[in-house]
């Protein structure tokens, strides 16, 4: 394990994940936990792990570099590719059980090849688009390219959506794509294909559309305690599963007058104790907070100072009593007060999904609970 000398980690709280994945499974439906991108920073293996112990049944992810990642570390549990994956990448996907989706022609015939080399016969989720516009099929074509793969011999296991608009709760949008889907599904029962899993819900959808849960959920961003969007905080009992601290590295008193950092866009009204804090844009608290970003330190808020560097940012602490080593919370929980990744994410008009993500490589995460 590679020595840490900086006192800058993200601290994700397990427990927090396993509450998550309890509070999102629906009754009557299996549940995927959707673990690409690093988990969305909190730390595949790990999370997926925990939110299998929990009650999760599949794993998404992104990537075949991530499902066999996942494979490598002994995880078992299905594992779903959410979009297609280069042909020359077939037989690795394969070789790591991982359950390819498709909506090409191309993408099918590598897969179908790639499982005979291995003895195996092939299994899809097949994708069809609804309205998200994005990757997969639309309706009819996808009731083509179904029997056209059952005639292939290539098993569709699954059939799926993605919702474009579900945590705008006053939007017809998510309505009339569930109903796109569910004609698409009537064709395809016509037909005679019946998948085993047919699936629509995100993490919005899962929390405010029970209709659309069908035979198994996707969840990502809420199942780490994060609001899909403003309509749909509170909906849910989430906790948030990562927080970003550090600790003051250097203290220091200005005189009013004085301005700080490249640029000297922040100039001090009154005599204040600038502190410094050893994380930056670097380390995924983006340059775009400068000037606009809090922290906590000793349980209060107090402002970024002037523009975040690649390493440091500084904090005016007005006149309060600051010292070397104390805890500084980007975002997390201190005593009493709060900041939260959907907060971060306001002040520069993002989103929380963006916030957790961007915390990079760098930056060590301690696992508890």
């Amino acid at each position: 394990m590679t020595a840490r000398f900086r006192p800058t980690l993200a601290e994700v709280d397990l427990e927090a994940i396993r509450h998550n994945v309890r509070t999102l499974r629906p009754p009557d439906a299996e549940l995927m936990v959707v673990v690409k991108a690093n988990a969305y920073g909190h730390g595949d293996v790990q999370v997926a792990r925990v939110a299998l112990e929990a009650g999760g049944t599949w794993l998404g992810v992104a990537l075949v570099e991530e499902g066999i990642r996942l494979r490598d570390a002994g995880i078992e549990a299905p594992i779903l590719l959410l979009s297609e994956f280069p042909a020359d990448a077939a037989k690795d996907a394969l070789v790591a059980d991982l359950t390819p989706t498709v909506y090409s022609s191309a993408n099918a015939v590598a897969v179908k090849t790639a499982a005979e080399a291995l003895g195996r016969r092939p299994r899809v989720h097949l994708k069809v688009d609804t309205g998200m516009h994005r990757v997969g099929l639309p309706p009819p074509v996808a009731l083509r390219f179904a029997a056209w793969l059952r005639k292939q011999g290539v098993q569709v296991e699954g059939v799926w959506t993605h919702l474009a608009r579900s945590e705008e709760l006053d939007d017809p949008t998510t309505e009339d794509q569930l109903k796109r889907f569910q004609e698409a599904l009537d064709a395809l029962e016509a037909a005679g294909i019946r998948p085993r899993y047919r699936h629509a819900a995100n993490s919005a959808a899962a929390i405010a559309f029970p209709e659309s849960h069908l035979d198994l959920v996707r969840v990502g961003i809420a199942m780490y305690g994060i609001s899909p969007g403003p309509q749909l905080d509170g909906r849910a009992d989430l906790r948030p599963a990562m927080s970003l601290r550090s600790r003051v590295s250097f203290v220091q008193r200005l005189e009013a007058g004085e301005a700080v950092s490249y640029g000297h866009r922040y100039r001090l009204e009154r005599q204040s104790m600038i502190v410094t804090v050893p994380i930056g844009y670097a380390d995924g608290y983006v340059r775009a907070l400068s000037n606009v970003g809090q922290v906590l330190i000793r349980g209060r808020r107090y402002p970024v100072a002037g523009t975040i560097t690649m390493d440091q940012l500084l904090v005016d602490c007005g006149g309060d009593p600051v010292q070397a080593g104390d805890e500084v919370v980007l975002f997390g929980r201190q005593g009493q007060e709060e900041i939260r990744a959907e907060e971060v994410a306001g002040w520069i008009g993002t989103i929380g999904y963006e916030v957790v993500c961007a915390v990079s490589a760098r930056v060590p995460r301690e696992h508890r609970g």
